[in-house]
């Protein structure tokens, strides 16, 4: 007689996502099965994911530098390369505390700008000690999301563009400005994986036709908010990166070129540098 062969859930469940393009179905089918209440929840959730919905917004969360980071429909999912923006970010607090009279200091001013889901923020927070934290994003959907997440840690959130909605009080006290912004050339929006291009905001993806016409805006405005010694940290390509430093260099910033082959990040620290 034929043997019957019963399929966990776990393992249809993978099957369906393998076949439907998932590249880490495995883990996928884990993490919506800890998640669905009831087998319908399941299959609606995985019917959502199959369609082509991020994960995270299926989820309504994303682990990032080991937290749950909240995210909702149409907010930008934040990417693992992005927690090398938040260690450089973090080890730059740190040796200023370990500067002379540092432990006496306040808490640093940090902004995190283009914030999304303040995922930036939340973890600096986590990381980078005690600090004054500010956000800002121009979309209303991402600044509600950011609330929640840097809301309970004390952090303020702004809707605006760039440094428009910030407090000018903040102005030549910031020591750290940690930037996601959109970096893809507007050409090449289309060749991003679906659940990018149908479900995240085009404005944070298309950083136009070269793909710096936001960070050319960080940049210039950087002078106008840093404190001496400051720094601003921009995530960017391995291709863009000279361009991103020369433009650093332009408005006044020493510049630096960062990267991390693990998680394939490349990041760009303009410092201003202290007077005398």
């Amino acid at each position: 007689m034929p043997v019957l062969r019963h399929h966990s859930p776990h393992s249809t469940l993978t099957a369906r996502l393998r076949a439907a393009g998932c590249v880490f179905a495995e883990d996928e089918a884990r993490l919506l099965l800890e998640a669905a209440p009831t087998p319908e929840a399941l299959e609606a959730m995985a019917r959502r994911r199959i369609a082509g919905l991020p994960l995270e917004h299926i989820l309504g969360w994303a682990e990032f530098c080991g937290l749950r980071i909240a995210v909702g429909p149409g907010v930008f999912v934040p990417r693992r390369r992005t927690e090398f923006l938040v260690r450089e970010a973090a080890a730059l607090l740190t040796a200023w505390r370990l500067e002379p009279h540092g432990a006496a200091r306040p808490a640093p001013v940090v902004i995190d700008l283009c914030c999304g889901s303040g995922a930036v923020g939340a973890a600096l927070s986590a990381l980078g000690g005690p600090l004054e934290l500010h956000s800002a994003d121009i979309d209303p959907a991402a600044v509600a999301c950011a609330r929640t997440n840097v809301g309970p840690l004390g952090g303020e959130v702004y809707e605006g563009d760039l440094y428009a909605p910030l407090p000018a009080g903040l102005r030549g006290r910031v020591r750290v400005v940690a930037v996601n912004a959109p970096y893809v050339p507007s050409a090449e929006i289309e060749t991003m994986p679906q659940e990018a291009r149908l479900h995240e905001p085009r404005t944070c993806l298309d950083g136009g036709a070269d793909g710096l016409h936001v960070q050319r805006r960080v940049a210039a405005g950087a002078l106008q908010w840093l404190a001496p010694g400051g720094h601003v940290l921009i995530e960017t390509s391995r291709r863009q990166a000279a361009q991103t430093a020369g433009i650093f260099r332009r408005h006044g910033l020493r510049a630096r070129v960062l990267g991390s082959e693990e998680l394939g990040a490349t990041v760009v620290a303009g410092t201003l540098a202290p007077p005398g």
